[in-house]
């Protein structure tokens, strides 16, 4: 049921990715430079970055769920506020250390390190519900 648990939530993270990017998927490529086409989409259209996407999500919520049992996280409350706290104070700031290191507009932080905070949030939720 573990296993089930991380393919679901991993599912869950990177649907909310999918939604997050596509609302602020303008001003995203412009931050990052990204070439865009004249439809203005992505001119790189690679499924890469989505299969490293996935493998990164499973990776995540394996060890959200590695972390959430060895600490007794076992409500949906619990698994939602520790799904955050994981998103906000763990992953948004490293993305911000390397966009400052790397000259990048706060903004990509934000939208960065926003998408980081509400997807380790649904994993957690969903996490616990399992």
């Amino acid at each position: 049921m573990g296993f089930l648990a991380v393919i679901v939530a991993a599912a869950a993270g990177f649907a909310v990715g999918a939604v997050w990017y596509g609302v602020f998927a303008k001003p995203w490529m412009e931050d990052t430079g990204i070439k865009v086409g004249p439809d203005g989409k992505p001119a790189n259209t690679s499924p890469l970055p989505y299969v490293m996407a996935a493998l990164a999500m499973i990776i995540v919520a394996g060890m959200m769920r590695h972390t959430f049992a060895l600490s007794g996280i076992d409500s949906v409350g619990k698994g939602l506020i520790s799904g955050l706290g994981i998103g906000l104070f763990f992953i948004s700031p490293w993305i911000m250390i390397n966009n400052g290191y790397g000259d990048r507009p706060f903004r990509l932080t934000m939208i960065d390190g926003g998408y980081a905070t509400v997807g380790c949030a649904v994993i957690g939720l969903v996490l616990a519900l399992f």
